[in-house]
């Protein structure tokens, strides 16, 4: 497994900028990162979206593309593909190490 130094974003569910076809997952709730999804396969017309988490998030991660495949389905939304990996930053006090995932959602 590939180790990275990058540095913790402290606040992981404040919107960032970048690519429109990416979900960063945070503490907002549940239905907030299913409507996004939403909007970017008909709204957007995108052919794939990315959704990605960090630690504890995990979970409702993998709960969002569920629920969005099952709600999507005249879409024919499936998963194309999920990563794993993990992250490895310096504290003050010691090196910590964070998982991360990322599935990937995209029409068939």
């Amino acid at each position: 497994m590939a180790e990275e130094n990058k540095t913790l974003d402290l606040n992981p569910g404040k919107e960032q900028k970048g690519e429109n076809n990416i979900v960063f997952v945070g503490s907002k709730p549940l239905i907030n990162y299913i409507r996004s999804v939403t909007i970017q396969f008909k709204r957007e017309n995108s052919q794939e979206v990315v959704i990605k988490s960090r630690g504890k998030f995990i979970s409702k991660a993998v709960d969002i593309a569920e629920v969005a495949r099952r709600n999507l389905e005249d879409l024919k939304i499936a998963v194309k593909d999920i990563k794993i990996n993990s992250e490895s930053f310096q504290t003050a006090e010691k090196k910590t190490n964070i998982s991360t995932m990322d599935i990937t959602l995209a029409k068939q």
